[in-house]
């Protein structure tokens, strides 16, 4: 009986290392087990309970760009890319240099390269060595949920700010604090195009800023909060997007009266000269933030949303818009079954949505509550959930560094391994995010990269303790081969590249298959088991790693 309740804590461990945390790092399943399952669960819910060791801390602080604000990052690398360009224009209309844009634009473009690097380790160190784990798998979750597309124009340098100050503060606060964060950050506003939304006709509706924009709104609806089914009508996104009009980014005032005057094609154009407020002297102060409410381009009438009268009233209206969704139970339905979807299964219990969902409503939408219901039900604990979500791309890269403890200085074999398995971190193209279903991620030529990869991190081959950028010797190769590349894709075939160990030698201090079985759990199949033992010594972690039970959390 003893044995069968030790086995039982065992597998409690494993599960919630395999669900609030990105799996196991060497020693933690020992740790989760001395302390109780139930112990880890309440100190990851309170994740300011949890110490961050001095040298994480110092690493992630080290990352500047990550601590700048939109306006700042806008300032000190958008508009040198700006005005290198205006500059190399000027020049070819007069005749003089002609030199070329994408020349004249190239070291800018560079330096500014670096504020999505910085934004893409953090993420990836904090989820790899963070010990307030169930706050990275939120922080990743909402992320997803509140998706930007960081390759679209602005938000190549907006993206890392809005997972800092938008999505990170509020991942387990009040889900009204975590919408309200979202919709006005310059990143969302301009991912989804709400900067440009303008009432017709109104003093501000001038050029591109020529009229209503109902992106954001619809999005609003459908993915942050209602649902596709949430009960909402086309004349409800009308209602919001006229409501959000307004709500965008600063550009300059001095703009010419008529009608055909084109307003700056950059947003946030007001930082090359303060602006003036119509009809006086006073100055605009740029809020750090990016965000602001040009009441020029709003509509002021009343409207009528979800069935209730909002009246014209400014910013106002668009605050008590949030409120009604964050508040409504279809809201609490739609996050409820996602977050259950996430932690439970793919099809999760209803029982438990509803019982998440209640939770949701009674406490104004505490995202903490919600998952306190979830993480305490006997659903989440029921054995025959354990072990059933296979793993996303950026779960299963994450999970396969985490279990061999290996240090970190060179992250880009690692989302370029998720970017040729089709989920590099910001790089979803469209508003509903990565899909967390096995149906999405499970396919042969998927399996084969993952397979390389467990070759690559089991036998020691990627160059992940390397300076970035360093090969062998010290010499320096800043556009390197990534590590794992696509072959032969006109025949449809994937194929992974490794450098070969026989001409320049393992690139990272290969893990040990006990320990690294130990950090698991030790819980293979019989077939897995022969495998691993029937192979020769060095190939029993890259085996670990892809293992069939590996792909699975």
């Amino acid at each position: 009986m003893g044995d069968n309740g030790a086995t039982a804590r065992r597998h409690r461990a494993l599960h919630v290392l395999n669900r609030m945390a990105f799996g196991p790092r060497p020693g933690d399943l020992d740790r989760v087990i001395a302390i109780g399952p139930e112990q880890y669960v309440q100190a990851q819910l309170h994740p300011d309970s949890i110490a961050i060791p001095s040298s994480l801390v110092d690493r992630i602080a080290a990352y500047r760009t990550l601590f700048m604000s939109p306006v700042a990052l806008f300032i000190e690398y958008q508009l040198p890319i700006a005005q290198a360009g205006k500059a190399a224009k000027k020049q070819a209309r007069g005749g003089a240099g002609k030199q070329s844009l994408r020349s004249a634009i190239k070291e800018p473009l560079i330096r500014a390269r670096a504020v999505m690097r910085e934004a893409m380790e953090a993420r990836l160190l904090r989820a790899m060595e963070g010990p307030r784990q169930l706050q990275e798998v939120m922080t990743a979750f909402w992320f997803n949920h509140f998706n930007v597309y960081a390759a679209k124009g602005l938000d190549f340098i907006w993206t890392g700010s809005f997972e800092e100050t938008a999505i990170r503060p509020h991942t387990m606060g009040k889900f009204r604090d975590l919408l309200g964060a979202t919709a006005k950050h310059p990143a969302m506003l301009f991912y989804l195009d709400n900067w440009l939304n303008t009432a017709a006709g109104s003093p501000g509706a001038k050029g591109r800023f020529e009229g209503i924009n109902e992106n954001y709104a619809r999005e609003l609806m459908e993915l942050h909060t209602l649902g596709v089914n949430g009960g909402y009508t086309q004349a409800d996104v009308i209602a919001l997007a006229h409501i959000l009009t307004g709500w965008g980014l600063p550009k300059r005032r001095e703009e010419k009266e008529s009608s055909g005057a084109e307003p700056p094609k950059r947003p946030l154009a007001a930082l090359l000269r303060r602006r003036r407020k119509l009809g006086g002297s006073a100055m605009t102060q740029i809020d750090p933030s990016g965000f602001y409410f040009d009441p020029e381009r709003h509509d002021f009438s009343a409207k009528t949303f979800l069935g209730r009268r909002i009246e014209g009233g400014g910013i106002a209206e668009g605050e008590r818009a949030l409120d009604i969704l964050a508040s409504h139970p279809s809201t609490a339905n739609h996050l409820s079954y996602q977050l259950a979807q996430y932690f439970v299964a793919d099809d999760p219990p209803k029982t438990l949505v509803d019982r998440m969902a209640g939770r949701y409503l009674a406490t104004g939408g505490e995202i903490r509550s919600v998952l306190e219901t979830m993480f305490t039900s006997t659903e989440f604990w029921d054995p025959k959930y354990y072990a059933v979500k296979f793993k996303t791309p950026y779960e299963y890269v994450i999970s396969s560094v985490r279990a061999t403890g290996a240090p970190v200085r060179n992250y880009r074999p690692l989302y370029g391994t998720m970017q040729l398995l089709g989920m590099l971190p910001y790089g979803c193209q469209t508003p509903n995010g990565y899909s967390d279903t096995q149906e999405k991620w499970l396919n042969p030529d998927a399996m084969m990269t993952r397979l390389s990869f467990a070759t690559g991190l089991g036998a020691g081959y990627l160059p992940l303790e390397n300076a970035p950028f360093k090969e062998e010797g010290g010499e320096s190769k800043p556009e390197r081969e990534p590590v794992v590349v696509r072959k032969h894709p006109e025949r449809g075939e994937m194929r992974v590249k490794f450098d070969s160990p026989r001409t320049v030698g393992p690139r990272m201090t290969p893990p040990d298959p006990a320990a690294l079985a130990a950090t698991l759990g030790g819980y293979f199949s019989p077939a897995t088991v022969e495998a691993i033992e029937a192979a020769p010594v060095p190939l029993r972690s890259a085996l670990l790693i892809g293992s069939p039970e590996f792909m699975k959390r």
